[in-house]
């Protein structure tokens, strides 16, 4: 079991209010329920973290070597994909 630590939310009274109501008509604890809340939040946020990395990444590959493909190539071999087919992805080009 992982270690855990305390940590303090400070809560207006009409979102404490808010978070009980909803924690009963799930038949959870308000805790439970903010523990969820804030998992949901950060494992959204890595991903959108992850994604902003990847573009930046990207973008910065483009501007050194100009390869790319075109929106129809792309578009194609995702269609592809889609449709299950094993499609191997497109030679990038300048």
């Amino acid at each position: 079991m992982p270690a855990t630590s305390t940590t303090s939310l400070k809560l207006d009274a009409k979102l404490k209010k808010r978070v009980q109501r909803l924690a009963a008509a799930r038949r959870r604890s308000p805790h439970w329920l903010m523990l969820e809340a804030v998992e949901q939040y950060v494992s959204r946020e890595e991903k959108r973290e992850q994604l902003r990395k990847d573009a930046l990444a990207a973008w910065n590959d483009y501007q050194a070597t100009s390869l790319h493909l075109t929106e129809q190539e792309a578009d194609a071999w995702l269609t592809k994909l889609a449709a299950g087919e094993n499609a191997e992805a497109p030679e990038c080009h300048d």
